[in-house]
Protein backbone atom coordinates (compact mmCIF):
# COMPACT_ATOMS: atom_id res chain seq x y z
CA UNK A 1 0.00 0.00 0.00
CA UNK A 2 3.03 2.43 0.85
CA UNK A 3 4.36 2.53 -2.81
CA UNK A 4 0.66 3.29 -4.12
CA UNK A 5 0.18 6.08 -1.77
CA UNK A 6 3.71 7.04 -2.53
CA UNK A 7 2.81 7.58 -6.24
CA UNK A 8 -0.02 10.17 -5.72
CA UNK A 9 1.51 11.87 -3.38
CA UNK A 10 4.11 13.05 -5.89
CA UNK A 11 1.86 13.20 -8.75
CA UNK A 12 -0.08 15.44 -6.10
CA UNK A 13 2.86 17.66 -5.35
CA UNK A 14 4.15 17.86 -9.03
CA UNK A 15 0.69 19.16 -10.27
CA UNK A 16 0.32 21.83 -7.57
CA UNK A 17 3.90 23.09 -8.25
CA UNK A 18 4.03 23.29 -12.00
CA UNK A 19 0.62 24.88 -11.52
CA UNK A 20 1.40 27.46 -9.19
CA UNK A 21 5.24 28.65 -10.60
CA UNK A 22 4.48 28.85 -14.53
CA UNK A 23 1.90 30.92 -16.08
CA UNK A 24 0.07 29.61 -19.16
CA UNK A 25 0.29 31.75 -22.33
CA UNK A 26 -2.75 31.37 -24.97
CA UNK A 27 -3.78 32.75 -28.22
CA UNK A 28 -7.13 35.21 -28.70
CA UNK A 29 -9.34 36.54 -30.73
CA UNK A 30 -10.22 39.98 -31.82
CA UNK A 31 -13.66 41.39 -30.80
CA UNK A 32 -15.63 42.43 -33.93
CA UNK A 33 -17.97 45.38 -32.63
CA UNK A 34 -18.54 46.97 -35.73
CA UNK A 35 -18.15 46.73 -39.61
CA UNK A 36 -19.14 49.00 -42.39
CA UNK A 37 -18.90 48.75 -46.13
CA UNK A 38 -17.04 45.57 -47.54
CA UNK A 39 -14.60 44.55 -44.99
CA UNK A 40 -12.37 41.03 -45.51
CA UNK A 41 -10.35 38.66 -43.62
CA UNK A 42 -7.89 35.44 -43.65
CA UNK A 43 -4.61 34.11 -43.78
CA UNK A 44 -2.57 36.00 -46.30
CA UNK A 45 -0.71 32.75 -47.44
CA UNK A 46 -3.58 31.10 -47.95
CA UNK A 47 -5.15 34.25 -49.99
CA UNK A 48 -8.11 32.86 -48.51
CA UNK A 49 -10.86 36.17 -47.51
CA UNK A 50 -13.73 35.81 -46.21
CA UNK A 51 -16.19 38.96 -45.23
CA UNK A 52 -16.23 40.10 -41.64
CA UNK A 53 -19.33 40.18 -40.08
CA UNK A 54 -20.30 40.43 -35.90
CA UNK A 55 -19.59 36.67 -35.11
CA UNK A 56 -16.23 36.50 -36.79
CA UNK A 57 -13.06 35.25 -34.37
CA UNK A 58 -10.15 37.33 -36.28
CA UNK A 59 -6.44 36.02 -34.73
CA UNK A 60 -3.40 36.76 -35.14
CA UNK A 61 -1.75 35.81 -38.14
CA UNK A 62 -4.97 37.30 -40.02
CA UNK A 63 -4.75 40.02 -42.42
CA UNK A 64 -7.78 42.61 -42.46
CA UNK A 65 -8.69 44.84 -45.51
CA UNK A 66 -11.68 47.40 -45.62
CA UNK A 67 -12.67 48.66 -49.15
CA UNK A 68 -13.25 52.12 -50.02
CA UNK A 69 -16.04 53.64 -47.47
CA UNK A 70 -15.38 50.78 -45.18
CA UNK A 71 -15.09 51.07 -41.64
CA UNK A 72 -14.24 48.49 -38.93
CA UNK A 73 -13.96 49.13 -35.20
CA UNK A 74 -12.04 46.06 -33.20
CA UNK A 75 -11.44 45.19 -29.82
CA UNK A 76 -8.02 43.95 -29.93
CA UNK A 77 -7.58 43.55 -25.86
CA UNK A 78 -9.46 45.13 -23.38
CA UNK A 79 -7.03 47.58 -23.01
CA UNK A 80 -6.74 48.57 -26.63
CA UNK A 81 -9.80 49.33 -29.50
CA UNK A 82 -9.21 50.22 -32.87
CA UNK A 83 -10.83 51.95 -35.65
CA UNK A 84 -9.75 50.54 -38.96
CA UNK A 85 -10.31 53.35 -41.66
CA UNK A 86 -11.32 52.40 -45.30
CA UNK A 87 -9.03 51.40 -47.95
CA UNK A 88 -6.70 50.46 -44.89
CA UNK A 89 -4.76 46.93 -44.47
CA UNK A 90 -3.53 45.42 -40.94
CA UNK A 91 -1.95 42.44 -39.94
CA UNK A 92 -3.01 40.99 -36.67
CA UNK A 93 0.68 40.28 -35.58
CA UNK A 94 0.06 38.92 -31.46
CA UNK A 95 -3.01 38.79 -29.83
CA UNK A 96 -2.09 37.26 -26.05
CA UNK A 97 -3.20 36.69 -22.42
CA UNK A 98 -0.85 35.52 -19.91
CA UNK A 99 -2.14 33.93 -17.43
CA UNK A 100 -1.53 31.89 -13.90
CA UNK A 101 -2.38 28.23 -14.82
CA UNK A 102 -5.37 27.57 -16.30
CA UNK A 103 -7.85 29.33 -13.76
CA UNK A 104 -10.70 30.13 -15.48
CA UNK A 105 -11.12 33.85 -13.29
CA UNK A 106 -8.72 35.76 -11.80
CA UNK A 107 -4.73 35.14 -12.29
CA UNK A 108 -4.39 37.21 -15.20
CA UNK A 109 -0.72 38.20 -15.87
CA UNK A 110 -0.62 40.41 -19.09
CA UNK A 111 -2.28 40.86 -22.21
CA UNK A 112 -0.51 41.97 -25.14
CA UNK A 113 -1.52 42.92 -28.95
CA UNK A 114 1.01 43.63 -31.68
CA UNK A 115 -0.39 44.95 -34.98
CA UNK A 116 1.26 45.60 -38.44
CA UNK A 117 -0.38 48.56 -40.57
CA UNK A 118 0.72 47.91 -44.28
CA UNK A 119 -1.46 50.86 -45.79
CA UNK A 120 -4.31 53.34 -44.90
CA UNK A 121 -4.89 54.34 -41.47
CA UNK A 122 -5.86 52.99 -37.94
CA UNK A 123 -7.14 55.20 -34.68
CA UNK A 124 -6.06 53.51 -31.28
CA UNK A 125 -7.52 54.27 -27.73
CA UNK A 126 -5.33 52.57 -25.52
CA UNK A 127 -6.69 52.55 -21.58
CA UNK A 128 -6.26 50.38 -18.90
CA UNK A 129 -8.75 50.22 -16.39
CA UNK A 130 -6.97 47.73 -13.93
CA UNK A 131 -3.37 47.08 -12.74
CA UNK A 132 -2.79 44.47 -15.24
CA UNK A 133 0.62 44.82 -17.02
CA UNK A 134 -0.93 45.21 -21.32
CA UNK A 135 1.06 46.27 -24.30
CA UNK A 136 -0.09 47.67 -27.50
CA UNK A 137 2.25 48.10 -30.57
CA UNK A 138 2.15 49.12 -34.35
CA UNK A 139 4.57 48.30 -36.54
CA UNK A 140 4.48 50.58 -39.82
CA UNK A 141 6.52 51.20 -42.53
CA UNK A 142 9.53 53.05 -41.25
CA UNK A 143 8.72 53.42 -37.75
CA UNK A 144 7.14 50.98 -34.49
CA UNK A 145 4.83 52.77 -32.56
CA UNK A 146 4.04 51.32 -28.50
CA UNK A 147 1.72 52.13 -25.81
CA UNK A 148 1.60 51.11 -22.35
CA UNK A 149 -0.52 53.49 -21.04
CA UNK A 150 -3.69 55.81 -21.63
CA UNK A 151 -3.59 57.39 -24.92
CA UNK A 152 -5.38 58.37 -28.67
CA UNK A 153 -3.46 58.25 -30.97
CA UNK A 154 -3.52 57.69 -34.99
CA UNK A 155 -1.35 56.19 -37.64
CA UNK A 156 -1.26 56.73 -41.46
CA UNK A 157 0.93 55.63 -44.42
CA UNK A 158 0.68 54.89 -47.75
CA UNK A 159 3.88 52.34 -48.01
CA UNK A 160 6.16 54.47 -48.05
CA UNK A 161 5.46 57.49 -45.65
CA UNK A 162 4.01 57.23 -42.36
CA UNK A 163 2.34 59.45 -40.10
CA UNK A 164 2.02 59.50 -36.11
CA UNK A 165 -0.58 62.21 -34.37
CA UNK A 166 -0.91 61.55 -30.94
CA UNK A 167 -4.27 62.86 -29.53
CA UNK A 168 -3.85 62.30 -25.88
CA UNK A 169 -1.62 60.83 -23.47
CA UNK A 170 1.87 59.41 -25.03
CA UNK A 171 3.17 56.87 -27.02
CA UNK A 172 7.04 56.05 -28.30
CA UNK A 173 8.25 55.96 -31.76
CA UNK A 174 10.94 54.16 -32.52
CA UNK A 175 13.00 53.41 -35.45
CA UNK A 176 15.62 50.29 -36.47
CA UNK A 177 18.09 50.69 -33.32
CA UNK A 178 17.34 53.48 -32.15
CA UNK A 179 15.87 54.48 -28.63
CA UNK A 180 12.44 55.16 -28.83
CA UNK A 181 11.34 59.06 -29.09
CA UNK A 182 8.28 60.09 -26.60
CA UNK A 183 5.34 61.48 -28.40
CA UNK A 184 3.07 64.21 -26.08
CA UNK A 185 -0.64 64.83 -26.76
CA UNK A 186 -1.18 67.69 -29.26
CA UNK A 187 1.74 66.59 -31.58
CA UNK A 188 2.58 64.56 -34.39
CA UNK A 189 5.66 62.98 -36.57
CA UNK A 190 6.22 61.84 -40.15
CA UNK A 191 8.62 59.18 -41.48
CA UNK A 192 10.83 60.01 -42.98
CA UNK A 193 11.62 63.63 -42.59
CA UNK A 194 14.12 66.18 -42.22
CA UNK A 195 12.89 67.10 -38.45
CA UNK A 196 13.32 64.49 -35.76
CA UNK A 197 11.36 66.11 -33.41
CA UNK A 198 8.12 66.08 -32.82
CA UNK A 199 6.10 69.28 -34.21
CA UNK A 200 3.08 70.63 -32.93
CA UNK A 201 -0.68 69.53 -34.64
CA UNK A 202 -1.69 73.19 -34.47
CA UNK A 203 0.86 74.36 -36.69
CA UNK A 204 -0.18 71.68 -39.81
CA UNK A 205 -3.31 71.37 -41.34
CA UNK A 206 -3.84 67.82 -41.81
CA UNK A 207 -2.35 67.12 -38.30
CA UNK A 208 -5.60 69.09 -37.04
CA UNK A 209 -8.09 67.52 -38.96
CA UNK A 210 -6.52 63.79 -37.60
CA UNK A 211 -6.94 65.50 -34.08
CA UNK A 212 -10.60 66.76 -34.75
CA UNK A 213 -11.12 62.90 -35.99
CA UNK A 214 -9.43 60.89 -33.60
CA UNK A 215 -11.22 62.72 -30.46
CA UNK A 216 -15.15 61.63 -32.54
CA UNK A 217 -13.58 58.09 -32.82
CA UNK A 218 -11.99 57.93 -29.19
CA UNK A 219 -15.62 59.02 -27.49
CA UNK A 220 -16.93 55.91 -30.01
CA UNK A 221 -14.72 53.54 -28.67
CA UNK A 222 -14.73 54.42 -24.84
CA UNK A 223 -18.18 53.35 -24.92
CA UNK A 224 -17.56 50.48 -26.53
CA UNK A 225 -14.64 49.61 -24.39
CA UNK A 226 -16.42 50.56 -21.34
CA UNK A 227 -19.54 47.90 -22.06
CA UNK A 228 -17.20 45.23 -23.39
CA UNK A 229 -14.66 45.42 -20.07
CA UNK A 230 -17.88 44.83 -18.12
CA UNK A 231 -18.47 41.53 -19.92
CA UNK A 232 -15.17 40.47 -21.03
CA UNK A 233 -14.12 37.14 -19.36
CA UNK A 234 -10.28 38.29 -19.61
Amino acid sequence: MRFPALIFLLAVCCGLTSGCSEGVTRRTAATVFFVKGTVVFGMAKQNNFQPVTHESRIYDGDLVRTSDGALLDLGLIPAALAQVSSNSEIELEELRISKDGNQTEGGMRSRTARVRLSRGKITVLFSRRDKIGSLFAISAPLVTITADSDCLFCVESDGKTTRLTCVGGKVYASRSAQPPVAIGAGYFQQWPSDRPEPIAAADDAAAQIDTVDSLEIGNQLRELQSSWQNQHPF
